[in-house]
């Protein structure tokens, strides 16, 4: 059994990871998270089971300066580097990597890593 996080009153977690509109957050299995991490989830944000995400990142479901909005997926076992930056309606497909200081803004499939800004196909992960 997971320990749940705990929110204070703006969101933030005992991790030191912030979630504005916990409402719309799906946490999985065996996550975790690094600290100073922030996950907007207006429009949804859902996280799978055993993904690891780098200390400082930022999953947002909405762009205030593009106004892009929607539903972000990352799905199992998928492994995000500190520092990256993935942008509304973006799906992240089971156990794909992706590189740290990367800015994704476009759909990554499963079992493919990706990385730089933005985030291109750098090669398979049954090549690692």
């Amino acid at each position: 059994m997971r320990e749940e996080p705990i929110y204070d009153d703006y969101g933030m977690t005992q991790w030191y990871w912030l979630v504005r509109h916990k409402e719309n957050f799906r946490l999985g299995e065996n996550t975790e998270i690094g600290n100073f991490t922030v996950i907007g989830c207006e429009h949804g944000v859902e996280i799978g089971d055993n993904v690891k995400i780098g200390y400082g990142c930022a999953i947002m479901s909405e762009d205030t300066v593009s106004d892009k909005q929607g539903k972000v997926v990352i799905g199992k076992n998928a492994k995000i580097g500190a520092n990256s930056v993935v942008m509304p309606g973006v799906m992240i497909g089971e156990n794909a990597v992706v590189g740290a200081n990367s800015f994704v803004n476009k759909n990554i499939p499963s079992n493919e890593v990706w990385a730089g800004s933005p985030a291109r196909f750098i090669k398979s992960v049954e090549d690692l």
